[in-house]
């Protein structure tokens, strides 16, 4: 068996890459690493697709502790021949108490192949030194998703070590070959050798350096190395490609298991397109993330707030109300577009959606290119109302991929047309000049806003829109409505003399309170069984038995307006119910509650896409049978 070593690449006499060149290709992402980790790894992944495939690409990470059974195989096999610490820590790595390592693989991919040697001359078909050796190469994937192979450098900046095992499966002289190899990248430097002090690029090699270039180890020693280290197998007629980053970086001090939670959030928020059934029923790729065996599940997007936006303004675009953007002069089909509004809740932020600056509200418009892999998320003008959000979905035409393409910096997240010549740059901008107007027209309800004023398309949003849900007295943003008449006296009762005689005595005036609504706070939106609704608390300060019940209508546009019978196929404000202080929901259209003790109730309401809502809520004592 071969024994494998490290080999450190000297500068050769016509020069070469610094490692430390090939690190900052990458530029000044605003992303953090582990976001264009997922992002770039997936792109790889998806662009390697088998040809003719049906069954959904898939795609995992894993971090994890390598196991004390192949922890000293890790140290014996990858120490061999490793340079100096100052040259390349990974000695540093290997000798802590546990090594943590993160898996990145995908199956039903064609794996890296191809030759193994960079100066064998190929038309097509050269992954693996495109991965391993070259720096630069254009792609050749027709409308894959990534452009040149800058992106490959991410796996070396999440290793605090900067080294990579690369273990891939491919097809070759029609079988089958296994590939395993590793790769360094960290900084140029100069070392003494027998001949002399010698310059370093600061880029080394793994694997069987028996001949003029360090190789892979391929098929059965491929094969056995793995076991040794602990690596998952492939199947017999599987192919696919593992990349396992020694000593990942974790950011914030945080736990592999924050991180594993992390990263499959950041899966959904980059590469949700993929995780959407086609007419098949199948998604095009399939995620997983594990940390030590534990599954971190990836958030179903279409169940997920706030993405479930973009599924649906997605299935918009595909669907009739998909719109067709154009540029009119030179004239041009940029891409389809869809664009939906909804009701609902702001969105409880998380560090992943933060990330691409989704927080408080969704007002963002999602692009991407043919390959439907998450560009960004381009912001637009915020809604008038906090509780108001709307979403898009621009995808571009595939006569224009390369266009957008180039208009992509190395970590693929943003479209500048200012990198772009001119007719190109016209497609760019006007793309986004046709959302904006599209994104204009979704709020002009018929009128244009005018000063500090707007037409609101959802009322009950909060206090400063609590005259659009006015209660049987006053606003419904207050917190008490008592106004004077609240009271109402009853027959005089006179008060009894100590021997039980009325006589002489002048009576005391008793009171019998009047039923009536008291609001508690603006009325708010949240959640029910997955459906946004509105919220209206409430209480009957008044004791005794009384029936409330409820009056829904759409509050139009002008003083004193509501609309109590909707047009013809319209949706109308619907009571689901009244909720108790116990959270039980009573679900006819009145209800009898006590009151007097303070209880607070809820009416639940479920509004009218797109319309203001306004709510009265009466009640009246119920008379003792």
């Amino acid at each position: 068996m071969t024994k494998a070593s490290w080999f450190s690449q000297p500068f050769p006499p016509e020069g070469a890459s610094a490692a430390e060149g090939i690190r900052k290709q990458l530029g000044r992402p605003e992303l953090d690493l582990l976001t264009i980790l997922v992002r770039e790894s997936a792109q790889n992944s998806w662009d390697a697709r088998l040809p003719g495939r049906t069954e959904p690409v898939e795609y995992a990470i894993d971090m994890r502790t390598v196991s004390p059974a192949h922890s000293t195989a890790w140290r014996d096999l990858l120490s061999q021949g490793a340079p100096l610490n100052d040259h390349l820590p990974l000695r540093r790595s290997l000798s802590q108490p546990t090594i943590q390592v993160m898996a990145i693989s995908d199956r039903g991919t064609s794996g890296l192949g191809g030759p193994t040697r960079a100066d064998e001359a190929v038309a097509e078909g050269h992954d693996f030194v495109s991965f391993v050796r070259n720096i630069g190469e254009p792609r050749d994937t027709e409308l894959g998703g990534g452009t040149y192979g800058f992106g490959k450098g991410i796996f070396y900046l999440v290793s605090q070590v900067g080294t990579i095992l690369l273990h891939t499966r491919c097809r070759v002289d029609g079988g089958y070959e296994t590939r395993l190899m590793g790769c360094a990248l960290w900084k140029s430097y100069v070392a003494n050798t027998s001949d002399g002090e010698r310059r370093y690029t600061g880029r080394h090699w793994w694997g069987d350096t028996t001949g003029d270039v360090v190789e892979p180890l391929v098929g059965a020693e491929a094969d056995a190395m793995a076991h040794r280290l602990g690596l998952r197998p492939f199947g017999d007629d599987e192919t696919g490609t593992t990349i396992i980053v020694v000593d990942p970086l974790l950011e914030g001090g945080e736990s592999p298991a924050e991180v594993a939670g992390y990263l499959a959030e950041t899966i959904a928020w980059h590469l949700w397109p993929k995780m959407l059934e086609s007419s098949d029923g199948r998604p095009a790729m399939r995620f997983s993330v594990t940390c030590d065996g534990v599954d971190h599940p990836v958030p179903d997007p279409r169940t997920t707030r706030p993405l479930n936006l973009f599924v649906a303004a997605y299935e918009a675009m595909e669907g009739p109300e998909g719109k067709d953007l154009r540029c009119l002069s030179p004239k041009k089909l940029l891409g389809r577009f869809g664009l939906v509004k909804r009701p609902a809740p702001a969105p409880e932020a998380t560090a992943a959606s933060r990330m691409v600056d989704i927080e408080d509200a969704v007002h963002h418009v999602c692009l991407m290119r043919p390959a439907e892999l998450v560009v960004t998320y381009r912001p637009g003008p915020k809604p008038p109302s906090e509780y108001l959000h709307y979403a898009g979905v621009f995808r571009a035409d595939p006569a224009l991929d390369e266009t957008y393409a180039k208009a992509e910096p190395p970590t693929h997240d943003a479209w500048n047309p200012q990198s772009l010549e001119s007719r190109e740059r016209t497609y760019v901008n006007t793309t986004f000049r046709r959302i904006d107007e599209a994104v204009s027209a979704l709020f002009d309800l018929g009128g244009a806003t005018k000063g500090d004023s707007a037409r609101i398309a959802l009322g009950a949003a909060s206090a400063r829109f609590a005259s659009l849900v006015g209660g049987v007295w006053g606003t419904g943003g207050a917190t008490d409505y008592s106004k004077p008449g609240d009271t109402e006296p009853t027959s005089p009762t006179p008060s009894p003399t100590p021997s039980g005689s009325n006589e002489g005595k002048i009576p005391d005036k008793a009171t019998r309170r009047r039923p009536r609504v008291e609001y508690v706070d603006a009325p708010y939106y949240g959640d029910r069984l997955g459906v946004p609704v509105l919220i209206q608390e409430f209480r009957l300060p008044a004791p005794g038995s009384q029936q409330v019940r409820i009056d829904l209508a759409v509050a139009l546009a002008g003083p004193g307006g509501r609309e109590t019978d909707p047009p013809l196929g319209a949706a109308t404000p619907t009571l689901l119910g009244w909720e108790g202080p116990d959270g039980s929901l009573h679900t006819t259209p009145s209800h009898v509650i006590e009151g007097g003790d303070g209880s607070t109730w809820r009416a639940i309401v479920r509004p009218a896409p797109d319309t203001m809502t306004e709510i009265d809520i009466f009640t009246e004592a119920v008379q003792p049978s």
